[in-house]
This record gives structure tokens, sequence and C-alpha cells, in this order.
């Protein structure tokens, strides 16, 4: 038996059981029997659905690409934070009316945990999971929670207001930036948590948190709104911002460094059990990890295949962090600690 066919079977064999238990409505699954059937079925289906915290750009690009690839099947997609996504995750798996279909998520601690309670997710089955240039043995979290990119965080400035760029972390600490450094608020992201230990850890001096504090920076709910802020000049250099490849190729007045040790966090997705559209979820999951959807999600990013145009990272290189010392305890303290250096 194919390796497709036995997780098809296991995964429609999971279904019918907890099904027959009674309770909340089981695992959805995609038909049994060939690729070729689930991909008959995604088109019956017609629509499939992406909750997403990666950047709108490459999910408008993936929209495209996915449709052009399969006519016929439209692919919609909310974009928020993890803080905003994972609960709604949550509710409809527990409810079992789900909206999405496929989550991506880059919350390690969320990632972990849902990768180790198997209840959010149903195997995927989609063929290209088995391809060598993906590398199933480094790219999975349990059965069901596979790696689809990876967000690298460096050193950011505006060109018109640091026209001489950044060469170390360190020379964001020089007094004339003061007060024109943004940085992302930790509340609620146990990934954003880990990225200021980092900072601690690897980068002169060691005490760079506290020092970065007093250089009053301004404060952002995400990374994202950090870019946003360094392209349009209302500040003018970050140590925490994704390669800004997107913003040069559109000639926004930006630079950007990965210095010698940046922090990073992969993006983990799943198809989800309470997906309303089973067969195309799986479509869409099994396309996530192809040549052209890995091009469409990468700018920027670290990409979970080799040679994809944009890329500036390999996925698989990105460690995933230690989410022992991510609990809500060890998060809510930390965040009691930075908004005493932050928020004075």
């Amino acid at each position: 038996m194919s390796s497709f066919l036995r997780r098809t079977l296991t995964a429609v064999c999971a279904a019918a059981v907890l099904t027959a238990c009674g309770g909340s409505p089981g695992p959805s699954a995609p038909v049994s029997g060939s690729w070729d059937d689930v991909v008959a079925a995604a088109r019956a289906e017609g629509s499939v659905y992406l909750y997403s915290t990666q950047h709108p750009d490459n999910l408008a690009k993936l929209k495209a690409a996915f449709e052009q690839q399969y006519p016929g099947i439209t692919l919609e997609f909310t974009r928020g934070t993890d803080v905003e996504i994972n609960p709604r995750v949550e509710t409809e798996n527990r409810t079992g009316r789900g909206t999405a279909d496929v989550h991506m998520t880059s919350d390690p601690v969320w990632t972990a945990t849902a990768a180790e309670s198997g209840s959010y997710s149903v195997e995927p089955v989609g063929p290209s999971f088995d391809a060598a240039a993906y590398d199933r043995e480094r790219s999975f979290r349990g059965t069901t929670l596979f790696l689809t990119s990876a967000a690298v965080f460096g050193l950011g400035w505006n060109t018109a207001a640091v026209p001489q760029g950044l060469a170390a972390p360190a020379d964001l600490l020089d007094p004339a930036l003061r007060g024109r450094i943004g940085v992302t608020n930790p509340s609620g992201f146990a990934a954003v948590v880990d990225q200021y230990r980092f900072f601690d850890r690897n980068w002169e001096p060691d005490d760079f948190v506290r020092r970065l504090a007093e250089q009053q920076p301004r404060i952002y709910p995400s990374a994202l709104a950090v870019a946003q802020a360094l392209n349009s000049g209302e500040i003018a250099a970050t140590p925490m911002v994704q390669p800004l490849v997107r913003e040069q190729q559109a000639g926004a007045p930006v630079g950007w460094l990965l210095p010698e040790q940046a922090w990073g966090t992969p993006w983990y997705s799943h198809v989800l059990a309470a997906a309303p559209h089973p067969n195309a979820a799986q479509l869409l999951a099994d396309f996530l990890v192809t040549q052209a959807g890995q091009t469409a999600l990468s700018s920027g990013y670290a990409s979970a295949l080799p040679d994809i145009p944009g890329a500036v990272a390999r996925a698989q290189d990105v460690p995933f962090p230690d989410t022992a010392a991510l609990g809500p305890d060890a998060v809510r303290t930390f965040q009691q600690s930075w908004q005493g250096m932050f928020q004075r």
C-alpha cells in the first residue's frame, strides 16, 4: 500500500471512529482513493480558506499562484497575528464549526501544544510531502504540523535617516538614534519573548535589551507595523525586522542586514480537523510545499525548499525555540519585566 493511501485511510478511519463515539463532530477527512480523487473532490468543493500570520503580500501571491494551478477553486484567507487567529482555531475546533481549512502559525508554544495533542489537525496526505527536497523528517512536528517557511529577523534602517546603514546590533545604541528606533511589544507573543532573550544571549553588549530600552524606542504591535514605520520614515532603525526584500523592490528607502547571529521563528501549517472543505484543504496543504507555493510564500523569508527565488535562508536551518522556557507564567513574567524597562 502506498504511503498516500495508508495516510488517507488512517484519516478516514479516525473520522469514522470519533463520529461513532458521539460528542463533537469528528475530524473532517479527504475522500479515500488516489490523489486524483482528492483533487477531483476539491474541485467539487470549489473553495478553501486559510488563516495565516504571513505577510499579506505573500498571501496575495499564494492566492494567485494556487488559483492559477487549480482554476475553479477559490483561495480565501484571513491574515492576522497569532494572538488574534489561534483562539479562532481553538473555538472552531471545540465547536466543530470550522471556517478555516488550513492554519499557518509562527507561535512556537501553540505549535508544540497542537502537535502533542493531535486534536486540531488531520494528517496531510499530498504527494509533495514525500519529495526528497522537502526533507519530511526535518519538516514535521508530530504527524500533522508541517514546516511551511520561517521568518528570520535582523537589523533595518531608513536610508534617508541612517545613510551610513548599520553594521552590527551595537550600532542601535548610538545616542543619535534615541527615540527613533522601533520595537515589537511582546505582549502575548511567546516568539517575541524568545527574540528579546536571544538578543541578550547572542548580541553585544550582553545587557543589550536594557540598553535598547534606554534608547526610548517606539513600540509597535507587530513586526509588520515596525517595517511599515521604517518605510515611511516614522522611525529610523530597528533590531527586529524581516529582510526588507519586497520593500526594496518597491523602491522604499530602506536597508537591512542579517547579523552573524540572527533570530528566527518557523512557520508551521496544518490541515484543520474542523475544515469544512477537507479535500481542498489537503490540496492547499500540498501546494504550500511545492515549488510554486514556496515561490509565492518565500520573498524575504526562509523557504522550506531549496533554491527558491527571493528566499533568504532554508527554513529547516532555523531552530525551533525552547518552548519549555516559554510557558504562560514565563511569558507573563517577562512581559512585566519588559514593561518596567520599555514603558516607564
